[in-house]
């Protein structure tokens, strides 16, 4: 299926792709891996998804990261240790001492039992192993509570920016509706002083300046147009 390119991504998907590479971190798996599988639930590439976690998202998850990986290295660790051989006991040889007659008298029963005992006594697991084993338990379970925990804290504080985020939209498109208006008004204004301007030079057109001449004994006396 050819993947379709999106230039936008949501808070769910940084979401998924954050768990998803902090999943393949612990696993031991390579981010490339991870890349891949947020590529194919998001129909997108594998290379955008990496450019995405390394340009933005990767900074919200600095610590999640390095907690990720304290706890491959803690799995690495205690595969390690069950691949190797426990320690085998050795069985001390059984000495044939004279039978008395009670001994001789015991039913072959109860001496198979004991043979049956000595091997799953034998075979069990030592009580090292098995309290290495639940310390190592233990550990792991701490670590996904303290990764759950900052999780949740980094959920929450994605939920306060997106709040924060829709107030500054808010306040923003408040800002351009009174910008709008500030702008008819202003546009009103210049049309009225416009029109002012043009009653101002008709009246101006229409006075006209009266005309005098002197007579012959020097006083002045108005032309009548």
């Amino acid at each position: 299926m050819v993947k379709v390119r999106q230039d936008a991504w949501s808070h769910e998907d940084d979401l998924l792709l954050a768990e998803t590479v902090l999943r393949h971190i612990r696993e031991g798996s390579t981010q490339l891996n991870a890349f891949e599988e947020v590529g194919d639930q998001l129909n997108r590439t594998a290379a955008a998804c990496g450019f995405r976690w390394n340009a933005e998202v990767r900074k919200n998850y600095e610590k999640a990261v390095d907690l990720a990986k304290r706890q491959r290295k803690q799995r690495k660790k205690a595969q390690q240790q069950q691949r190797k051989p426990q320690p085998r006991r050795t069985v001390q040889p059984e000495v044939n001492l004279p039978m008395t007659v009670e001994e001789t008298a015991m039913p072959v029963e109860n001496s198979t039992m004991q043979v049956q005992t000595n091997e799953v006594s034998t075979s069990a697991p030592s009580i090292d192993s098995i309290i290495h084993q639940l310390n190592q338990l233990k550990t792991s379970n701490q670590v996904n509570e303290q990764i759950n925990s900052e999780l949740e804290a980094l959920k929450h504080e994605n939920e306060e920016v997106r709040n924060e985020n829709e107030q500054l939209k808010a306040k923003v498109e408040e800002m351009s509706q009174q910008y709008a208006s500030l702008q008819e008004d202003y546009q009103t204004f210049i049309n009225i002083m416009d029109r002012a301007r043009k009653m101002m030079v008709f009246d101006e057109d229409e006075v006209t300046t009266p005309s005098f001449k002197m007579e012959k004994n020097g006083n002045l006396q108005q032309i009548a147009k």
